[in-house]
């Protein structure tokens, strides 16, 4: 049960707005590879100044590729949220599916531990799955 809502408070706001960016960022693409279209083939039918005619063109070739960096982002902070979603769920079923622990149990440290740092014998850190550190 805590598990479903926590879920949704990870996703939240900050997923569903990336998502609406992506969307507006893909519609604005849209738009920018038309109206780029549309000047390449002004110039092609009708006289224009080649000047203004390159300086337009130049600043939609400018925009369509910041707008493209930003749509590549945004995809990739969609994608690390959803693997750091699965990651998290996995965790979850993890912990909700154990017993009471009386003795070590490998996939219990498997499925909690991503990796354990041993600085000296005095600093031994170990770093679970969902990013938590703690000194043993």
């Amino acid at each position: 049960m805590y598990n479903r809502r926590f879920l949704r408070l990870l996703r939240g706001k900050s997923g569903a707005q990336l998502e609406q960016r992506q969307t507006e960022l893909q519609n604005e693409i849209t738009v920018i590879a038309e109206m780029t279209e549309h000047c390449v083939y002004e110039n092609a039918r009708v006289a224009l100044d080649q000047d203004e005619y390159q300086s337009r063109y130049d600043g939609l070739v400018d925009r369509f590729q910041k707008l493209q960096e930003e749509y590549v982002s945004v995809t990739a902070r969609i994608a690390g949220n959803m693997a750091g979603k699965k990651t998290i769920e996995q965790f979850i079923s993890t912990i909700e599916t154990q017993e009471p622990i009386t003795k070590f149990d490998e996939g219990l440290w498997s499925g909690l531990v991503d990796f354990v740092t041993v600085y000296s014998t005095k600093d031994i850190r170990v770093t679970f799955k969902d990013g938590t550190e703690i000194r043993a």
